[in-house]
């Protein structure tokens, strides 16, 4: 990776105890956080990297996880008129922006020890709550080179494939270990697509295993190890953005890999919190946008068919006014 002018993990300014990038962008471009690193000298060079035209959807069925997660409600599909209607129109009902594929936008969450600072906020900038909003990304549109890190694929050739139906945890290093297997070279300003498998292996499952997967105490799943060292490999990383095809990108749930004692101790404590919920220090501090159960299955057996594992990618989020996440209406093109 090429040298950056973003100062590194251990260098950024500390608010509330933790590294912060919230003095790296000022004014409107605390907006889009690591988004920034999408200049249009990247975009133009990603599309350059289109040659067979071969295009690759990242979103799941809107139905889907069926039944939803997180204790999140299904959503009602209206269609008004009847067959002798001259037009049909789609009405959703209780609609979840984070049912199924989607960005988690600056909005989702805060970190209760930046709240403590005099901007008071907790969220990534001292921006007020409902200053955030996904509608600033759709104004500006996600583009750039993806760059897509097949943990599932790799783990499988080392011989030790990740569980899917555990809180198996992905080794931040491991990113790095798999990216040098694919012989990939990550660039500043790369948006980061992380494949452990999940969602095809969740296609495959019977209703009662997703029955059981969607009462909140039973859920488990893989995912990057909640902890700083992940925190600090990314960013380090200088991506724009990361997105895997698991719930969460980091492993589920939170504090799984601790003991009950531990949990306890942190959860006692809110401003503690990113010490079992990286998604913590991913949004609120380090203002590092975050897909989950992005479509990914169909990339990966392309790229692993022809050795190259980047591609132009786009992103269209809902122009939703203070919105706190999106769809991500995104693809690659190779």
């Amino acid at each position: 990776m090429t040298k950056s002018n973003l100062p590194a993990y251990r260098d950024l300014p500390r608010r509330g105890g933790l590294p912060a990038a919230w003095d790296v962008w000022e004014g409107d471009a605390r907006y889009f956080g690591c988004l920034n690193l999408l200049t249009p000298e990247k975009v133009s060079a990603a599309a350059g990297l289109v040659s067979t035209g071969r295009v690759f959807p990242m979103n799941w069925d809107m139905r889907k996880p069926d039944p939803p997660l997180f204790g999140r409600s299904p959503f009602g599909h209206e269609v008004t008129g009847d067959e002798r209607a001259v037009s049909h129109d789609d009405v959703l009902h209780d609609w979840n922006t984070q049912s199924s594929s989607q960005w988690d936008g600056f909005r989702h969450i805060r970190n209760f020890a930046a709240q403590t600072d005099e901007e008071g906020t907790g969220h990534f900038g001292g921006v007020a709550d409902d200053e955030h909003g996904v509608h600033h990304w759709a104004q500006r549109g996600i583009a750039g080179r993806a760059v897509l890190c097949d943990v599932a694929r790799w783990r499988e050739k080392i011989g030790r494939p990740i569980q899917h139906d555990k809180s198996d945890p992905i080794e931040a290093d491991e990113l790095l270990e798999c990216l040098a297997h694919q012989g990939t070279k990550l660039e500043e300003g790369d948006i980061l697509l992380v494949r452990t498998g999940w969602i095809g292996w969740y296609e495959r499952q019977p209703r009662e295993v997703r029955e059981r997967m969607a009462v909140v105490s039973e859920l488990r799943t893989p995912g990057l190890r909640s902890d700083e060292r992940t925190a600090e490999v990314l960013w380090d990383m200088h991506i724009a953005a990361i997105a895997a095809d698991n719930p969460a990108v980091e492993v589920w749930p939170p504090g799984a890999l601790r003991t009950a004692e531990e949990n306890a101790e942190v959860r006692a404590d809110r401003r503690r919190m990113h010490e079992i919920f990286t998604h913590t220090l991913f949004l609120p501090m380090l203002g590092l946008p975050l897909g989950e159960m992005f479509v990914l299955d169909h990339l990966a057996d392309d790229c692993a068919a022809d050795g190259r594992y980047t591609g132009l990618f786009t992103s269209a989020p809902l122009n939703l006014p203070s919105g706190v996440a999106s769809p991500p209406n995104a693809l690659v093109i190779k």
